[in-house]
């Protein structure tokens, strides 16, 4: 079974289109499925991560936040397989 990738984000973020472009790029080099979900459409998602995002979970549980790098993503993503 695939890794699930969850970048929670939201709209006018810059760090969060940063992190996606990296995510959107691993996925040439290693096979997960992908969703993305604006906390700003879901009153919990809000409380939990409003002042964390970007955040980036893999198989629901968080990863990172703020910043993300192809090398620690790819490393995170094989250990969670």
């Amino acid at each position: 079974m695939k890794p699930l990738v969850t970048l929670y984000t939201r709209s006018g973020c810059c760090l969060c289109d940063e992190a996606k472009k990296v995510i959107v790029a691993a996925r040439s080099r290693a096979e997960f499925d992908y969703e993305e979900l604006d906390i700003d459409r879901d009153a919990e998602l809000r409380r939990l991560y409003n002042d964390e995002v970007p955040v980036i979970a893999i198989n629901r549980v968080k990863a990172f936040k703020y910043r993300i790098t192809m090398s620690e993503f790819l490393k995170k993503l094989a250990a969670r397989v």
